[in-house]
């Protein structure tokens, strides 16, 4: 059963373009025709839930911003930007006809922070901040900030490592985005940035730039795509793909992603006959899936389907594959953009079995939400004990699936 494009004509602004951007490259024309989905008396339950969950996360965080319109440490412009992303890509507030107040805030303070070579930061971070600012800019759908997106576009592109040789991947970290500083590229980063710039994308179509005379005079700037999926390949456990002698086909990794070309946040794994292993995790999986996607792969490509079987033989909501509790909520955030634009329905197991991943989900976030409304991880690896993030993680991720329940 099929439901990812019955709930396009019903879905907000950016998550409509994204999914129309994937539909065109990456899923059959079989997978896109409407079925009638019959509500049963448990789905009604689970989505009058849903909507209190929403209710309360919202009003959760609109009690915490700050005077100057950020949210958490204005210091890190992306807090804010995934803050009205949640806002924004939500049916209730995607669809009000006047802006409010607070949420003009969050965007003032985004501009703010915008600076002359299209980056959106404060000190640290350019790459993150940038990509995260970008996408809830375009999510406020306003031709006024359609200008700082495109800068920001250009800058981001500007970030693509290409060391050695111009123009060729000889160097193991050539394609990817990394920080923004002196770090090398890793997965997280790229696969940010490429979200970034797929989701901003339409601006630069010339049915655009003929609307936009303003937008005339930006030149273009263009992504080294088949550099950025050598990279992305480069992270991933998958010999003959990637050409790195690392990779490795066991079958617990096989198929799965890593933070950067020979290097695991999970560690290492110890095989039989005194080989090792990069361990594949869960939330550069997804992370990495999405990457493949972007890339324009298509949906029978070897190496999105050794991504795939890899989810499907590690999918769990209890802890994020490879960490534990570390880095859950992003985990969370990857797995429902991934298998969204990844368009199944229902994810198969190892074991045959068939789960409604989208139900799944939901009730986990349902559960997991304390009692004043907002979300938070027990670890504090990566910010997660951070309410503002992991609040935004979960609202984001609802909103992407909650439209197809």
């Amino acid at each position: 059963m099929k439901r990812s494009f019955n709930c396009l004509r019903r879905t907000p602004h950016v998550i409509a373009v994204l999914l129309l951007i994937l539909s065109s490259i990456f899923l059959s024309s079989e997978s896109v025709k409407s079925e009638i989905i019959q509500s049963t008396q448990e789905d009604i339950s689970l989505k009058k839930e849903v909507k209190r969950a929403f209710q309360n996360g919202f009003e959760f965080l609109k009690t915490k911003q700050n005077p100057d319109g950020s949210w958490s440490n204005p210091d890190f412009p992306a807090l804010t930007g995934l803050v009205i992303s949640a806002f924004l890509n939500s049916s209730e507030y995607a669809a009000t006809p006047q802006r409010p107040d607070f949420i003009q805030k969050g965007l003032d303070f985004i501009i703010r922070n915008a600076k002359e070579n299209g980056s959106i930061y404060k000190e640290i971070l350019p790459n993150y901040n940038t990509a995260i600012c970008m996408m809830a800019l375009m999510a406020a759908n306003d031709a006024q900030y359609y200008p700082y997106v495109l800068r920001a576009r250009k800058y981001l592109i500007s970030l693509q490592a290409d060391k050695g040789q111009k123009g060729v991947a000889d160097d193991i970290y050539d394609g990817g985005i990394g920080y923004g500083t002196k770090d090398h590229p890793d997965l997280s980063n790229t696969y940010v940035a490429l979200e970034g710039l797929k989701m901003t994308e339409i601006l630069e179509s010339d049915q655009h730039l003929k609307a936009y005379t303003d937008l005339q005079e930006m030149r273009k700037k263009t992504l080294n795509w088949d550099a950025a999926l050598k990279f992305i390949q480069r992270c991933q456990n998958l010999p003959g793909s990637n050409d790195q002698s690392w990779a490795s086909d066991d079958p617990d990794n096989k198929g799965g992603f890593v933070y950067y070309p020979g290097n695991s946040k999970a560690g290492e794994q110890h095989l039989s006959e005194g080989k090792v292993a990069l361990r594949s995790y869960g939330s550069m999986t997804y992370a990495g899936l999405l990457s493949l996607i972007y890339a324009d792969l298509k949906k029978d490509d070897s190496r999105v389907t050794a991504a795939y079987k890899w989810i499907q033989k590690n999918y769990t909501l209890t802890e994020n594959p490879g960490l534990g509790q570390q880095g859950l909520y992003y985990y969370y955030h990857t797995m429902a953009k991934a298998l969204t634009v990844f368009g199944e329905d229902y994810l198969k197991t190892a074991d045959g079995h068939q789960i409604d991943w989208r139900k799944d989900l939901t009730i986990k976030f349902v559960e997991l939400q304390k009692g004043d409304g907002s979300w938070v991880n027990d670890s504090g690896r990566w910010w997660e004990n951070d309410p503002i993030l992991v609040t935004s993680y979960a609202l984001i991720a609802m909103n992407m699936i909650s439209f197809c329940l």
